[in-house]
């Protein structure tokens, strides 16, 4: 692998990284539903290039608590400031949605919320019980924020029984003043480890973003830091700056690249990997969730 930084940001996309443009009537119906229900997803806010693919198969990662974030990460297109009281009727109206899009299996996620006592844990916790009422098989997978290290605020999520527990670390930590200033590295691998204490018959599951600066060392350390918190399922992918606002691109990490990195994880003692270009933290959950389960 190469472990040669950039020097300067790249700008020129490979072909590997060419998406359909969003159309189609299974596209149409998906978002017809989520905006009938005044819902979020993270597909829309993060402009996430699978949209078209999940969209167009019915399926989508619920956003709750707002479309506005108390932080300010460089990387994520999610929309500071402009906080409102969390809406008590939403878990109603993502369970109501994913029914009506006969889902089995659902990624619920949150912007973060710095501003709530409990950072939204409840509302989290809300959420799954009412998908549970809704859909009595479902399986619900929660991708959440750190809360700030509150280890109240992570056993009110835990205890509601998510099928699989997610937080990203997002990149290595020598990058984190620059990509996510307001979060600590040691701070989310302390939440994993508390979690698979705490549920060791819930997976948890983390993430980062490759091509902002990082190197191979260093990839490799935060892998292995994840498996010393007892994290089991992992996703790789490419980081694509979602505005000019954002951090650049250092490098366009190809697909066989990806492809090693997996082998490394599972090498390492991950139940599961999945890596590539597009691959996002809730891409092919459910596919990830079984393979595991296998």
């Amino acid at each position: 692998m190469n472990s040669k930084k950039t020097a300067n940001p790249v700008h020129k996309k490979p072909p590997w990284l060419r998406v359909r443009f969003p159309s189609g009537s299974a596209y149409e119906e998906t978002r017809r539903l989520i905006r009938e229900g005044r819902l979020h997803t993270v597909c829309q806010e993060a402009c996430c290039p699978n949209m078209f693919e999940c969209f167009s198969h019915h399926t989508a990662t619920f956003l709750i608590l707002g479309d506005h974030c108390t932080r300010d990460c460089r990387f994520c297109a999610v929309k500071g400031g402009n906080l409102q009281p969390p809406d008590g009727n939403e878990p109603e109206r993502v369970a109501q949605a994913a029914a009506d899009m006969e889902l089995h299996y659902v990624v619920v996620t949150s912007v973060t919320r710095d501003d709530l006592p409990d950072g939204g844990a409840g509302h989290f916790a809300s959420t799954i019980t009412a998908l549970r009422r809704k859909i009595p098989e479902v399986r619900v997978e929660v991708l959440i924020p750190d809360f700030q290290g509150d280890p109240a605020a992570l056993t009110t999520v835990l205890d509601a029984g998510p099928d699989v527990l997610n937080h990203n670390i997002e990149t290595v930590p020598r990058l984190y003043p620059t990509v996510r200033p307001q979060a600590v590295y040691e701070r989310s691998l302390r939440l994993l480890a508390h979690a698979a204490r705490q549920a060791p018959q819930i997976p948890t599951k983390s993430g980062l973003m490759l091509g902002l600066g990082e190197d191979d060392a260093e990839i490799h350390q935060a892998l292995r830091d994840l498996r010393r918190a007892r994290c089991r399922l992992l996703t790789l992918g490419q980081y694509l700056q979602p505005t000019s606002q954002h951090l650049p691109v250092e490098r366009y990490v190809p697909p066989e690249e990806f492809a090693r990195w997996r082998s490394v994880a599972l090498e390492l003692g991950f139940t599961e990997a999945v890596a590539g270009p597009f691959v996002r933290s809730s891409y092919q959950a459910e596919q990830t969730y079984r393979q595991s389960k296998s």
